[in-house]
């Protein structure tokens, strides 16, 4: 008998602990219609969950329009067209090159080819094959091959170490079409990852992009990658290249978020301490974003992912003010941590913002006194 009421309090305690957990390790539940969290998202100006796009995190029209002619007609110029036209240092020609190799990879996903059938993405292939000295396509081209290592075969295995061989020697053919451009090395940062560079190969590469583009932030993050302590580093390492590229960054620069994004890619998998979101370390790493965010030029195509992750954080800390002035900035585009993260991104972003508006109304908030 007294088996038996120890696994009834088991059981019990399950019921108790298990929603607890799930909460602690930031899986928010989707909100149901009627449920007192639920809000219309219309209400604020906000869009539909069904219309949000999901492809990047804030708008690039240019790129959009490009991208759709390019895999309507598989007619290349027009992306090679763009990328001479963009700034070879800028954050814009990284997110650019990244987004035309992903289209191409998605393509050749979905259409691997056959007897009768031409494989998706055979326009980057022609690009290659009729500007080979085209510095834009070489980039793009490393890219895809990047990706297609991620994508299609397992880290560790023979395939993926072959895949990821040939991007290498691709990330070199580009850099030497474009000597000044850090894209090539930003690449093969993402391979130094992959094949396990040591540290000081890997710091050899770091240093050439910081010839190039010292606060180049796309560049930051995915190098923060390879010092995290899933990858090859530890989670000492990488607050210390967060810290110290945050205390470099110039004026105007999102570097100053670079914390944030350390702290982010080392959240314990379950937090028993529910003031977790308010620490100090957190607290810090939000407040040297948002200065970030609030110095930054309103154009700066990283300043999307930022308050990106932002929205995550301050919902978490149920600072829901601060969370809604970040959601009116970046709400329709949904293409950015964390949300990308999760298999459903319009959703899992649509959840939070739902929070956001519940929280933000609770405390006497509501459309009229939100600032726009």
């Amino acid at each position: 008998m007294e088996i038996l009421w120890v696994l009834m309090a088991l059981v019990m305690m399950g019921f108790v602990l298990i929603p607890f957990l799930r909460r602690r390790r930031g899986m928010i539940e989707q909100v149901s219609p009627g449920h007192p969290d639920a809000a219309d998202p219309a209400t604020y100006g906000f869009l539909r969950e069904e219309e949000l796009d999901i492809r990047m995190p804030g708008p690039d029209q240019d790129l959009l329009d490009v991208l759709d002619l390019v895999q309507r007609t598989q007619d290349y110029r027009a992306a090679m067209q763009l990328l001479a036209g963009t700034e070879i240092t800028g954050e814009l020609r990284w997110q650019r090159v990244q987004a035309f190799a992903g289209a191409a990879s998605l393509e050749l996903q979905q259409r691997p080819g056959g007897v009768s059938e031409t494989p998706g993405g055979q326009w980057l292939r022609v690009w290659r094959a009729e500007h080979p000295k085209d510095a834009g396509g070489a980039a793009v081209h490393a890219e895809f091959l990047v990706q297609q290592a991620w994508r299609t075969s397992t880290r560790g295995t023979d395939e993926f170490r072959i895949i990821m061989e040939e991007a290498k020697d691709a990330c070199g053919q580009a850099a030497l079409l474009s000597p000044g451009d850090p894209v090539p090395y930003i690449v093969e940062l993402s391979v130094a990852r992959g094949l396990a560079y040591p540290q000081p190969e890997f710091e050899q590469l770091w240093l050439k992009i910081l010839d190039r583009a010292p606060a180049h932030m796309g560049a930051h993050l995915a190098a923060l990658h390879y010092w995290c302590e899933k990858w090859h580093g530890s989670r000492e390492l990488a607050n210390s290249f967060a810290e110290a590229a945050a205390a470099r960054a110039p004026q105007g620069s999102l570097l100053a978020a670079m914390p944030l994004f350390a702290v982010f890619e080392h959240l314990p998998e379950v937090n028993l301490v529910s003031s977790f979101y308010q620490s100090e370390v957190v607290e810090k790493a939000i407040h040297g974003a948002l200065f970030a965010v609030h110095a930054a030029r309103p154009d700066d195509p990283m300043l999307a992912h930022v308050r990106h992750l932002l929205v995550f954080f301050l919902v978490r800390a149920e600072r829901w003010s601060e969370a809604m002035n970040q959601l009116i900035h970046i709400d329709g585009h949904v293409g950015a941590l964390p949300w990308t993260l999760s298999p459903d991104p319009a959703a899992e972003f649509a959840v939070y913002r739902a929070l956001a508006v519940a929280g933000y109304e609770a405390n006497g908030g509501s459309p009229a006194s939100l600032p726009h």
